[in-house]
């Protein structure tokens, strides 16, 4: 360990000591900047005459926001990146042309549309061994380390001290050097991507640091000047096991939204301070692995699955502990004298949507989750699985849910893809139809099925409340205009906006591969060395009130904003619990328990309501029977004098409870 990055506060040796067994094989190949740099494979002039090119192709091809970047930010990436292919030759370093590259991509504000480093650069990531979150004090922001890598110890700089300097610059003015190296669409995401970079370099979307190591000054506990030391160090993140192949030609992979940067910051958090998750996440996979051990040969694998399901909801039962413990997070919320369900969706990114919402769905049923309101936290989610978002909306709702509309760009190579692709078919009519119409778009269609985002109907009847930021991005950004444009809650946010990425985003292979299994040339061309590119193939259409307007670079504004605290970044975030809690408690809080029994030749049912006046009962799709809510419980029997035979099970049952003549709550079930 002797040769490892060594800092003020101890050397990487001390951080693998203090790790847990989980992360040690991830932390101990660490390097210093220096010896990183002199172990990476070197890209040949043909090579990075390729990469221009094909940067060119894909941006001018399939890039869905194009025109919309143009005139929003006044910038033309073709343009630069003709100018960069004419100026190859006049490159230092390879290092200058990832700098070229990434500013490029950088300059169109855009999270989903990323030149991918070549692969020794890519699978690795920069860190600092400790964390920086923005707060603020009397109406003044500062700049508080919120937290340090286990294993780091030194007497001053601890959890709680305030930054004033970066490297000699004033923090203020670092904070915003480092959102202009960001794709952050609005001021909002841009500065909290430039907070979050300061302790963190994904490289796969951006070179390594060009300091080896940083000199942060800042004010102690005490409130005395100090100065400090760290060294960046270089570490590979390992792929996550359950994780969809992104390039993958398959309907699952052709339908995330995911900020690349913000889910492998993530991944680092995870790595650096909260390795509890990781073990978490590796003992139920033993419990998953020895349940299925446990099944015989002749057991189908939709029947084997069920019993790894089984087995780990056992793993946790008591406890508010998830089956996921990498995507969501839940507990009780203690405010005044009421008790509230709090979840965190972590990330979206997951390649099982009905694995995703069964979960979330038995988080909110567990008996010790209070039913008289819950608070979802997606702060810092950078997306996902689009189905994941989009199905999870119907759980808090009576309405029907619409999901979104996405588009293409009209182009040539776009009207082949969707020809040739037999999932992609319906929006392919209007792109053949658009060089007579002029229109710039194809046709609007949801990427998720509608059927899908109604298949379970409503179950949570307490009031909702959503907590945003502006790290929000992509399928969360697609979830919050979803929870917005249904009218399902207030939105409350630590940000004046969410990250504003609407979009759908494919990888340059990605695409190769949907034209390879479609039996067709594909008209981009092999990378080398690993490197890759990711662009949004189809923009965001919102739907309800604001239906039309895209969700690019406009994002969601909360209802109201929370400026968080020193207690906030530093004990869990009180202040902002209560204040959603607050608002939570001004919301109605309804009660819709539904039970129905099958007896002979009829159906038994029994309503525990609250704040419902009257309840309509379908079965079957049919409009059966009408009853007014006289009393917090209510027992009935249909058929009544024998109108209508009882059905056939499996039936389908579904009640609409109505308050003031608009309906209010809803539930399904199959009897």
């Amino acid at each position: 360990m002797a040769d490892m990055p060594k800092s003020d506060g101890g050397s990487l040796g001390d951080l693998v000591a203090a790790a847990d067994d989980s992360v040690k094989g991830t932390l101990v190949g660490g390097k210093g900047l220096r010896d990183f740099l002199a172990t990476i494979d070197t890209l040949t002039p043909a090579e990075t005459n390729l990469l221009v090119e094909q940067a060119i192709k894909l941006l001018e091809g399939f890039y869905v926001h194009l025109p919309l970047k143009r005139a929003m930010h006044a910038v033309d990436p073709l343009q630069r990146l003709r100018l960069l292919q004419r100026r190859l030759p006049q490159l230092s370093s390879e290092i200058a042309f990832h700098h070229e590259m990434t500013e490029i991509f950088t300059s169109v504000r855009d999270l989903h549309t990323n030149y991918i480093l070549p692969a020794n650069f890519s699978q690795m990531t920069a860190f600092l061994p400790f964390q920086v979150e923005a707060c603020f004090e009397n109406g003044v922001r500062k700049y508080i380390v919120s937290r340090t890598v286990p294993g780091f110890s030194h007497p001053t700089f601890v959890a709680g001290v305030a930054l004033t300097y970066w490297n000699g610059v004033p923090i203020d003015r670092a904070v915003e050097i480092a959102a202009s190296y960001h794709a952050g669409s609005n001021p909002a995401a841009r500065h909290a991507r430039g907070v979050a970079g300061l302790t963190k370099r994904a490289m796969n979307i951006a070179p390594p640091p060009d300091e080896e190591w940083v000199l942060v000054g800042y004010s102690d506990m005490a409130g005395q000047p100090q100065e400090f030391r760290a060294d960046w160090t270089i570490i590979g993140l390992p792929a996550e096991a359950d994780a969809v192949a992104p390039d993958a030609a398959t309907t699952v992979a052709a339908s995330f939204g995911m900020d690349l940067e913000g889910d492998t910051f993530r991944r680092i958090n995870s790595v650096l301070f909260a390795q509890h998750i990781i073990k978490a996440k590796e003992e139920l996979a033993t419990v998953r692995r020895r349940a299925r051990q446990a099944t015989t040969a002749s057991v189908s694998d939709e029947d084997a699955a069920k019993v790894e399901t089984a087995a780990v909801t056992e793993a946790v039962q008591g406890t508010t502990d998830s089956t996921m413990p990498d995507v969501f997070s839940a507990r009780v919320v203690t405010a005044g004298a009421r008790k509230y369900a709090y979840i965190r969706i972590i990330t979206f990114s997951v390649g099982d949507d009905n694995a995703f919402v069964n979960e979330f769905l038995r988080l909110t049923e567990l008996p010790e989750m209070p039913k008289d309101g819950l608070i979802v936290d997606v702060r810092g989610n950078g997306g996902g699985l689009i189905w994941a978002g989009e199905r999870l909306l119907q759980l808090f709702t009576p309405r029907a849910i619409e999901p979104c509309r996405t588009q293409f760009i009209n182009t040539q190579v776009n009207t082949l893809l969707c020809q040739s692709v037999p999932s992609l078919s319906q929006w392919a009519a209007s792109l053949v139809r658009a060089p007579e119409t002029g229109a710039t778009f194809s046709a609007g269609f949801p990427i998720t099925p509608p059927e899908l985002c109604n298949d379970i109907g409503q179950r949570y009847y307490g009031p909702v409340i959503l907590i945003t930021d502006a790290r929000c991005y992509s399928t969360t950004d697609i979830f919050t205009a979803g929870f917005r444009d249904h009218k399902i809650g207030p939105i409350l946010g630590t940000d004046n906006n969410t990250g504003a990425g609407g979009a759908n985003v494919w990888t340059h292979q990605q695409i190769r591969n949907f034209f390879d299994g479609a039996n067709v040339t594909p008209p981009l061309e092999q990378l080398p060395k690993g490197a890759s590119m990711r662009v949004a193939i189809r923009r965001t259409i919102r739907v309800g009130d604001e239906a039309g307007t895209e969700l690019e670079d406009l994002g969601v504004q909360p209802d109201q904003e929370h400026q968080l605290t020193r207690n906030d970044i530093l004990n869990g975030n009180p202040d902002l619990l209560k204040r959603a809690a607050d608002i939570l408690s001004t919301e109605p809080v309804r009660k819709f328990d539904v039970t129905v029994v099958r007896k002979p030749a009829k159906l038994a049912f029994k309503l525990v309501t609250g704040k419902v006046d009257y309840v309509d009962i379908s079965v079957n799709g049919r409009p059966r029977s009408s009853k007014d809510i006289t009393a917090a419980t209510v027992e009935f029997e249909l058929p009544e004098n024998g109108e209508f035979p009882v059905p056939a099970a499996p039936a389908s049952i579904e009640l609409r409870g109505y308050a003031g003549g608009n309906l209010v709550c809803y539930r399904r079930l199959q009897v």
